[in-house]
């Protein structure tokens, strides 16, 4: 088994396999402030209509011929009329006998109504809404559409598959001692083995290669057939390494968006600035690695974009 490892100008890299523990991505959890906001939201809501249920009384649900009925029998006292809906009082018992109640009935079609009112009821009037019911009417709504805002924001904006992280690096990260893989365990290519243990001690103690002017390779290519240990190597680099290590797939720069690749190369570069000394692994780098300029449509081929960002 043999694999060919020469120096490059770009960083490249292998896919990564089980023998890595990456850091996982902690599910999205709304803050405690967010939290409470809503619980008081919550509670503020049912207060409103326990409130307007207190207030409200017991109302007796009646049909509109018993209304009418009882319009013309005189035993209704009091009533509002609305837009909807006519409510008021009425004696339970029979005509001036019992206490009085309060009924509702779903409004309908009567043109002989305000007639029949003015002959038998003593007291009646226009109903306005009650101001809970209206405060209600535009708060729920506006709850609800603040609620789905608020949602979709979050959706767009975090995890992986937000659109807002569109340009986001896919990388998977394996922080420090994260692998368990190390080159006591890479067998039958001393010499691929020898030339990567020289880049794994100066990433250890770059200041004993810089006060003799030395400089760490821009970046290893590992070119061999399929099985031949590219990727047991990557692995044992970053197990002998002890740094942050970051594994993508050429494939995954690679999407519909023009402009998406080279943002993504430009993110995982950023990233992996923040926690240098680090090791970028990029497997399948022939998805990108392609001839520039053949097949392409004036030089904007995205693959091409990808591939200028990463040189």
């Amino acid at each position: 088994m043999r694999a060919s490892i020469e120096a490059s100008r770009h960083a490249a890299c292998v896919r990564l396999g089980s023998g890595f523990a990456p850091r996982q991505k902690a599910p999205m959890r709304l803050d405690r402030k967010t939290q409470l906001s809503i619980a008081y939201a919550i509670l503020t809501i049912l207060l409103l209509l326990v409130m307007q249920s207190y207030f409200e009384g017991q109302v007796d649900s009646v049909k509109y011929s018993d209304f009418r009925q009882w319009v013309v029998e005189g035993r209704v006292a009091e009533v509002y009329v609305g837009a909807d809906d006519i409510s008021g009082k009425y004696y339970a018992d029979g005509v001036g006998e019992g206490g009085l109640r309060t009924f509702s009935v779903s409004r309908m079609e009567d043109p002989e109504l305000v007639e029949l009112l003015q002959e038998h009821v003593p007291q009646f009037a226009g109903k306005r809404e009650p101001w809970l019911t209206s405060l209600l009417s535009w708060i729920l709504p506006a709850v609800f559409f603040v609620g789905i805002w608020m949602f979709m924001a979050r959706r767009m904006s975090g995890g992986s598959g937000g659109l807002m992280s569109i340009g986001k690096s896919k990388a998977k990260v394996y922080m420090e001692k994260g692998t368990g893989i190390t080159f006591d365990d890479v067998a039958g290519i001393d010499e691929a083995k020898e030339e990567l243990e020289e880049i794994v001690e100066f990433l250890r103690t770059p200041e004993r290669f810089q006060a003799l002017g030395g400089k760490i390779p821009r970046g290893v290519l590992l070119v061999g057939a399929p099985g031949t240990g590219k990727t047991l190597l990557a692995k044992a680099v970053a197990g002998e390494a002890g740094v942050p290590f970051f594994s993508i797939s050429g494939s995954q720069f690679v999407e519909m968006f023009v402009g998406v690749g080279a943002a993504r190369v430009r993110d995982l570069f950023e990233q992996a600035k923040k926690h240098a000394p680090a090791i970028i692994f990029i497997d399948e780098l022939d998805a990108l690695g392609k001839a520039r300029g053949v097949g392409s449509f004036g030089g904007h081929d995205e693959r091409e974009q990808t591939l200028n960002q990463l040189l």
